[in-house]
């Protein structure tokens, strides 16, 4: 009882809106320029609307690309929802239209997967729920008495609790013999920076590597817990400047650098974020409500936030359950803020056989798959067996040329010979051309039909 109590009262703490103010307005033209960017490097049409094939999560095939140009409109709504967040104009539908087209896109195709579209989907759920109209946006100025300038803790709470996530998490991940003991994969990183003037030479070096290594896993473990301390929150956030430009300067990561140096703010008090919104809000003549809040206590409240972070905390964990080298047969690998720790490369060639005369023909990725989609599917085990029953569907009761033989298949064998390379190891040998693909099904369970790594 005591817990639950303390529980309670740290929830519902009475404090500033500002920092929930200042994440809604940050977040929102981080979510515009993400959107605006996206259409302008004319990657719609090229990942969603020019393949014919795209690999879906396991329970959502039933979620398809809309036909030809009407894929332009999630994209559409993404930049009206972004807006309504900015200035808070209807800003619970915004946000449920953001969440919804935002996951739409994101469950199309796996091959796109990125920690930070996942973060994206989380952060656009969870201000669904928060009070962030609630000062300084055009709702407020329609419905006054929805005003406030003090709400529970727990909005800003559950913001920087995923934000935690994100970094302990990735920090987790990062405890393992290759990236510790081995500084992989950033020791082969960083040989492409060999020829920059001045510090290339010293990027190449095994020391800086392992240096790097072992920074970036103490970073991630611990900046949660200096951005929480009154003492340490400066020179911890100079040092998330430093890190996510760094990143950013080196890899090509989009713009996941920025939405974290920017999302981290969240941490700082509301003096911090009253120095730029109050001049703000002067100079759009803003005038500020003073309405008295009177919190309640919500059991709903407390128990969704609750099964929220237990969830949070156990979906990443998930891995366990499957034998073997997690980053060999990565089940459990998605949703889990591992960050940059692998370089995996792969190449698949895959053939449709007639089971009775074993004639075969040797199928040509690019025919059905984008260069992308061809690079996360030759090293990705349940994309390999998707890949193989759509070939499987789509030959089957067709007729084939073997030489000057021709056969009718019903149910053709879909079979594929993949190597893959881990970390600088050299290639092995993964999915063996004797496994019937069409055999094996595509759920949840550990893939025995994938071939063990060689240490």
């Amino acid at each position: 009882m005591e817990i639950r109590k303390r529980w309670s009262d740290f929830l519902f703490r009475e404090v500033s809106i500002a920092p929930l103010i200042a994440f809604r307005i940050v977040i929102g033209l981080l979510f515009l320029f993400s959107t605006v960017r996206f259409i302008s490097n004319g990657w719609i049409k090229q990942l969603y609307i020019d393949p014919p094939f795209h690999f879906t999560y396991l329970g959502f095939d039933w979620i398809r690309p809309l036909p030809n140009d009407w894929m332009y409109l999630p994209f559409i709504a993404l930049i009206v929802a972004s807006l309504g967040i900015i200035f808070g104009a209807f800003y619970r539908f915004s946000s449920i239209l953001f969440f919804l087209a935002f996951t739409y896109v994101e469950l199309l195709d796996k091959s796109y997967y990125l920690n930070h579209y996942y973060f994206v989907s989380i952060i656009a759920f969870l201000l669904i729920w928060l009070p962030a109209h609630a000062q300084f946006s055009i709702d407020a100025k329609r419905s006054p008495s929805i005003q406030r300038n003090t709400i529970p803790q727990w909005p800003i709470f559950i913001l920087r609790f995923q934000l935690g996530i994100v970094y302990c998490f990735a920090g987790i991940a990062k405890v393992n013999s290759d990236w510790l003991l081995e500084a992989q994969p950033l020791r082969m990183w960083l040989q492409a920076f060999r020829d920059l003037p001045l510090v290339g030479n010293l990027l190449a070096t095994s020391w800086v590597a392992f240096v790097f290594s072992w920074f970036s896993c103490f970073y991630d473990l611990t900046i949660p817990f200096f951005l929480s301390k009154a003492k340490t929150r400066n020179i911890a956030y100079f040092f998330v400047i430093v890190f996510h430009i760094l990143t950013w300067l080196l890899f090509p990561i989009g713009v996941f650098p920025w939405v974290m140096i920017f999302s981290t703010l969240i941490f700082f008090p509301a003096s911090f974020h009253n120095k730029w919104l109050n001049p703000l809000q002067k100079w759009l003549r803003w005038k500020s409500i003073q309405t008295e809040l009177k919190i309640t206590r919500s059991k709903p409240v407390i128990a969704c936030l609750s099964v929220f972070i237990i969830v949070q905390l156990l979906i990443p964990f998930r891995y366990l359950v499957y034998p073997d080298n997690l980053f060999w047969h990565e089940e459990g690998f998605r949703f889990s803020w591992r960050v940059m720790l692998m370089e995996k490369k792969g190449y698949a060639t895959f053939y449709v056989e007639d089971r009775a005369t074993k004639g075969s023909i040797e199928i040509t990725n690019s025919d059905y798959l984008s260069p992308q989609q061809i690079d996360q599917m030759s090293r990705q085990p349940d994309m390999i067996l998707q890949f193989a029953h759509f070939l499987g569907e789509k030959y089957a009761d067709t007729t084939l040329h073997f030489g000057s033989k021709s056969v009718h298949l019903w149910r053709p064998k879909v079979s594929a010979d993949v190597y893959v390379t881990l970390n600088g190891r050299p290639n092995q040998h993964f999915v063996s051309r004797e496994t019937d693909l069409m055999q094996e099904e595509y759920n949840l369970k550990h893939r025995k039909w994938i071939l063990p790594l060689e240490k």
